[in-house]
């Protein structure tokens, strides 16, 4: 028995188990895929990067080569190749770029949720608790006599049954209105959520990648919602000396660029997304190392300031995080950096936009994240 050992004179000893007759593939392909996350997609780099992995630690062997993998990507449709054109439009040596199908995309994201909030299940639609008790869709174990209007639906049989022996006999057996009883429903609320994410420069300052962790989160979060809460809503924008909504399936390519951090860019395209939701519960999730360097002037020009915290920009982004609050939308910061003075420039930002702060390292992020999801369910519709 795998993972059991029998000892008689002592009982039994638990070992830790080690699945058997893995599939070559499906033993390579997680390592591939969190490759791929770290090379932002770019299929050529992670496969230069597995060579290297397979050099030192012998991944692959004679029977399974690392042609093979490839060649098994190609099959189940993971991965294609782009003929590169010449200037002539000719296809030239017939070589071409390896690139990501919307399959391995898809892949992608499932692979992130499963690292980060496990496997999870899609249900129906909503999903999140409210306070609002009366005719809804998500029962919740307490019960009441039937009343007049009552969705069918909801009696719950066993006890009415049970009331209909008390109240009849045994001998009798009928069921009245008197006997009925249904079970209490919750409203389940929706939710539109905007994360944005930091692009700028300091997210791989100083040999810590933070911008990957962030990606993952990304990811994971929008497969959550797909999954578990179907009529919610995720928009994800990027920001950095500018803001610019992308699409779910550029998440893995996502990379850093040479930019400031325009904080108050960012804000304002989440509010002006938000506005337009047409539920009532909303929020922003904004993932950052906490340092605004940049904001657009009237004259469209570019105000930057990489020392320090200016004081321009940050009373700008006060400004918008007091706007978020008239709309009512809380803004919840998860800022990836330990430096005191940010923290106080979060804590001042969280208490004008009465939200909340996560003051942390990268280290379980996606699970904080996924928690305050959860917990911001509580609202009625």
């Amino acid at each position: 028995m795998d993972g059991i050992q029998l000892d008689f004179g002592k009982g039994y000893i638990f070992s830790k188990y080690i699945p058997k007759n893995i599939p070559p593939f499906d033993r390579v392909f997680d390592l591939f895929k969190d490759l791929l996350t770290h090379a932002s997609g770019d299929v050529d780099e992670a496969f230069r990067w597995l060579k290297m992995l397979d050099e030192e630690y012998s991944i692959f062997t004679d029977d399974y080569s690392i042609d093979d993998f490839e060649e098994d990507l190609k099959k189940k449709g993971y991965i294609k190749e782009e003929i590169e054109l010449t200037e002539d439009g000719n296809s030239g040596s017939g070589t071409g770029k390896r690139l990501l199908t919307a399959k391995m995309e898809t892949a992608l994201r499932e692979f992130a949720l499963d690292q980060i909030f496990g496997k999870l299940q899609k249900s129906g639609v909503g999903n999140h608790r409210t306070t609002k008790v009366g005719v809804g869709d998500e029962k919740d174990g307490e019960t009441r006599s039937y009343q007049f209007g009552d969705d069918m639906a909801l009696i719950n049989m066993t006890e009415s049954l049970k009331n209909s022996q008390i109240n009849h006999g045994i001998n009798d057996l009928q069921i009245t209105e008197n006997d009925l009883i249904v079970e209490e429903s919750r409203h389940k609320a929706q939710m539109s959520t905007v994360l944005m994410i930091d692009i700028s420069h300091s997210m791989i300052l100083y040999g810590e990648d933070r911008i990957t962790p962030a990606k993952k989160v990304a990811m994971a979060l929008v497969e959550l919602i797909h999954r578990k809460y179907p009529k919610d809503t995720i928009d994800i924008i990027v920001f950095g000396n500018e803001a610019w909504p992308i699409q779910v399936k550029d998440l893995p390519y996502l990379k850093v660029g040479p930019y400031h951090t325009n904080t108050v860019a960012g804000l304002e395209l989440a509010m002006d997304i938000l506005r337009r939701k047409r539920n009532t519960n909303k929020q922003i999730f904004m993932i950052t190392d906490g340092k605004p360097s940049c904001v657009r002037l009237p004259d469209g020009e570019y105000y930057k300031n990489s020392v320090g915290l200016d004081e321009m920009i940050v009373n700008l982004c006060l400004d918008k995080a007091v706007q978020a609050r008239k709309l009512k939308i809380p803004i919840t910061t998860f800022m990836i950096a330990q430096d005191p003075y940010l923290q106080q420039f979060i804590e001042l930002f969280t208490e004008y936009n009465n939200g909340k702060a996560f003051l942390t390292g990268l280290k379980g992020l996606g699970e904080m994240i996924f928690k305050d999801y959860e917990k911001n369910r509580s609202k009625t519709i």
